[in-house]
């Protein structure tokens, strides 16, 4: 069982979801936000530490929503932003039941970026697998998009949320959920 450790971001003078609320009057020009009467677009942020993962494909989807749950179900629809605060891992959605699709890419993620001492990076000053971290992670990126409806991530079926860790050394690592909808 993994444990997951949390940050809560302050922006108020308690520690929790970080809410902004505005008038409907900023809303009512906008025929979209107008379909629901009454609501304002409201703001919610977390941090979540996701522990320490073996290099390799992830699929963290329970343990982002386990954290982002009581926030998420206040949102009827929105959208869901998480943003990885690494460069030598990555963010990804793709296949979440089969286990073989997250060796099948991790193993072409080390055929696609060659590594070690025989490489061609000039950057190994944190060691020979950190230049070929940061260039897949620049590939899958670290930041993605999901939208909310009815307090739920609208994801489909088969797709999940991956951690993809690109180093050897074991490094916990920071997720910044960003909520905004109505």
């Amino acid at each position: 069982m993994m444990l997951m450790q949390q940050t809560w971001a302050l922006f108020s003078s308690k520690p929790a979801w970080v809410k902004a609320q505005y008038s409907t009057s900023s809303i009512d020009s906008n025929p979209m936000a107008a379909t629901v009467p009454g609501h304002a677009p409201k703001w919610a942020q977390k941090t979540i530490t996701l522990p320490p993962l073996r290099r390799g494909c992830h699929l963290v989807t329970s343990q982002i929503l386990k954290e982002i749950r009581p926030g998420l179900s206040d949102f009827k629809c929105g959208l869901a932003h998480l943003f990885l605060q690494h460069t030598s891992a990555s963010l990804t959605i793709t296949e979440n039941y089969d286990s073989d699709v997250r060796d099948d890419t991790d193993t072409f993620l080390s055929k696609i970026v060659p590594e070690g001492r025989s490489a061609p990076w000039k950057h190994t000053l944190e060691g020979p697998d950190d230049m070929p971290a940061h260039i897949k992670s620049s590939m899958f990126g670290c930041a993605l998009t999901v939208p909310i409806t009815d307090g739920k991530l609208n994801m489909g079926t088969w797709q999940g949320i991956w951690l993809c860790e690109h180093r050897d050394a074991l490094t916990a690592r920071r997720v910044v959920v960003t909520l905004n909808g109505i």
